[in-house]
């Protein structure tokens, strides 16, 4: 005979559901809590008393409304007090945050990454940061864990970088190395750059109430974040997304990856480069001068840029074609691509993609802009406590 849950697992349950929505929505009047989570008002008050006494939310009374009656209590996340720490490794830089519950960006840190930066010399540079970063952190604060975002193909079980070709890097147990010097007890969850903004874009961004979402990131290479019926689609190990990989130029460049013609060798950023007659420079601000050089009139760059927009358009038709997705997202240098070049963007996707796929398909660029990749790593750290708020606080 098949036993349901007990009262404790519903309570616990309904604890996350609740602690869910004030993290996402921000501020809640327990009258919305009622009406969203379909529960009654004596449920809710006694599981915000539970979220209270755990010190994870509190509870106040509302602006003036200018309506009669006695107004409903006001609940929100303790976005001061609880937090948790954001790594992201991206190619030409290094960013540490501290992350409120709730979404808020408190702290932040910057480096620069050179290119050929090997995983152990990586690591003493984000810890260092983060040993700034908790001086600064007041008494009585909680930490529920970290989340690590890294450009490169990420085991999910245990968060060992299997390959970051850009980087040099091959079986990089990042996570270990990070966890080691979070502290006994700490959790950490480690993804794909492409991957954590998908899921913060999904959950507070452009994309929110979008069940079905591509997040396109790219720099040197190009990766996705793919959302599928509301949830993240990883594959069986954590490795999907790996679109700039798709070949689609069989006569095209050789690729780090070992294959030649994949998508990222056309729309890249050494793609830009070489096609601008810019092959000797590098970097994100070398891409950006592309566009800036494009709207200037430099025919060589706009030339590079318009080649690039109808690759770009091609490898998002496939995609669209396969997912069947509502929103794509242009994220990293993708978004000045998309930005300078849509109308070859738009004329290449509407030649390759069937019509049924296309026709309720929205182009958009990130709502959280590059925060998206720390608030998306963040959501990795919160989502234990999310999900048993009791357990994980």
């Amino acid at each position: 005979m098949r036993v349901g849950p007990s009262q404790e697992e519903i309570r616990r349950q309904n604890l996350g559901a609740l602690l869910r929505y004030v993290h996402i929505h921000g501020a809640t009047s327990r009258a919305e809590l009622t009406s969203a989570l379909g529960l009654n008002r004596s449920t809710i008050g006694a599981l915000t008393a539970d979220l209270t006494n755990a010190g994870l939310v509190s509870e106040g009374a509302p602006k003036e409304t200018g309506r009669a009656g006695r107004p409903s209590l006001v609940v929100q996340p303790e976005w001061d007090r609880v937090h948790a720490f954001a790594f992201s490794i991206e190619v030409d830089r290094l960013r540490v945050a501290r992350i409120g519950l709730g979404g808020a960006v408190l702290d932040r840190r910057e480096l620069a990454r050179p290119r050929g930066l090997v995983a152990a010399e990586t690591v003493p540079l984000l810890t260092g940061a983060l040993k700034e970063m908790r001086r600064a952190v007041p008494a009585g604060t909680i930490c529920v864990g970290a989340g690590i975002a890294v450009c490169g193909m990420v085991r999910r079980d245990d968060g060992m970088v299997r390959l970051s070709p850009h980087a040099g890097w091959v079986d990089e147990p990042i996570g270990a190395a990070l966890a080691a010097e979070l502290g006994a007890g700490a959790t950490l969850a480690v993804g794909n750059v492409a991957d954590v903004c998908a899921f913060a874009e999904h959950a507070r961004g452009v994309a929110a109430g979008c069940d079905n979402v591509l997040y396109l990131y790219g720099d040197v290479g190009v990766g996705a974040g793919i959302i599928a019926g509301g949830r993240r689609l990883t594959g069986h190990g954590g490795y999907g997304g790996e679109v700039g990989h798709m070949v689609v130029n069989r006569d095209g460049k050789p690729c780090e990856c070992g294959s030649r013609g994949c998508w990222e060798t056309e729309i890249g950023e050494y793609a830009l480069l070489r096609g601008s007659g810019r092959a000797e420079a590098h970097g994100r601000e070398a891409v950006l001068a592309v566009f800036d050089a494009a709207s200037r009139g430099d025919a060589r760059a706009q030339a590079a840029v318009r080649q690039a927009g109808d690759w770009l358009g091609f490898g998002v038709g496939n995609l669209v074609n396969i997912f069947n997705p509502e929103m794509v997202v242009f994220g990293g240098t993708l978004r000045d691509l998309y930005l300078t070049a849509a109308a070859q963007v738009r004329s290449r996707l509407n030649s390759v993609a069937l019509p049924a796929c296309l026709e309720h398909v929205r182009l958009r660029t990130p709502g959280l802009g590059d925060d998206a990749v720390l608030i998306g790593a963040a959501e990795l750290a919160f989502e234990r406590l999310l999900a048993d708020p009791l357990d994980a606080a």
